[in-house]
């Protein structure tokens, strides 16, 4: 059965997952395009249900499925070219805890889509424990659609600052600030948390305090910074060159 009504219930529940509210309070947010529901499904996510848009004529998965008539498919979609698939996923339950190798701390990152891209590169880098204190929910569609698939295969322990520094108890932080030294010459510990901090205001004190090393990426003109996503995906790569070479 086709459902035509945005009143429908469990259309209600599906669009309000495009919202911070409606996310925390069902526990749950979307993944949308057939290549995220694809992998959200194959590293072992929890979906919870698939919304098809009427007609679709892709892959069906062994999900509960609604079909939802194109208008009121469109309300649900956060996309501005829907493919015609969503998936609502239960936000895996992360406590922060002590981490397994080098990781991120995201300290008030306030741009889900510099959320997502972060998250992204992380991914590919081998960062695989983001902490996030006081950043855009990284489970917003906006963030979601930037990470390309990355929110599946981190894992993003939030919390108050102080609730994640006892989980990095022991792990030397390094701070990525303009007035530090050269990051391309720095020589980092052998497991390290990497710190980002906010577009506009950087690095909380909390955090400099906190953080046993400071560095920044020389910049060449009269360029001043690097967007907060770039400056994280450069950090990560050359930090991890220089601690595998020991420069």
């Amino acid at each position: 059965m086709v459902i035509t009504s945005k009143q429908n219930p469990a259309v209600k529940e599906l669009a309000s997952l495009k919202e911070k509210k409606g996310r925390r309070e069902r526990g749950s947010f979307l993944v949308e395009g057939v290549k995220m529901v694809s992998e959200c499904a194959a590293c072992g996510m929890e979906i919870v249900r698939i919304a098809l848009r009427e007609g679709y004529e892709g892959e069906r998965l062994p999900y509960p499925t609604l079909e939802l008539g194109a208008e009121v498919f469109r309300h649900i979609s956060d996309e501005k070219a829907p493919q015609g698939i969503v998936a609502e996923v239960k936000i895996p339950c992360c406590a922060p805890e002590p981490p397994q190798k080098s990781c991120l701390f995201l300290d008030g990152v306030a741009d889900p889509a510099n959320v997502g891209a972060i998250i992204r590169t992380a991914a590919a880098a081998g960062y695989e424990e983001i902490y996030l204190a006081d950043c855009a929910d990284p489970y917003a569609p906006k963030s979601v659609r930037a990470s390309m698939s990355g929110v599946f295969y981190t894992k993003l322990m939030r919390g108050m600052r102080e609730e994640l520094f006892e989980a990095l108890r022991g792990i030397p932080m390094i701070a990525a600030d303009m007035d530090g030294e050269d990051a391309f010459s720095f020589l980092p510990p052998e497991k390290f948390c990497l710190c980002i901090g906010n577009e506009g205001n950087g690095l909380s004190d909390a955090v400099r305090k906190r953080a046993a090393y400071t560095v920044a990426i020389p910049m060449e003109g009269r360029m001043e910074s690097l967007n907060a996503a770039v400056s994280a995906s450069v950090l990560m790569y050359f930090l991890k060159k220089n601690k595998e070479k020991g420069i």
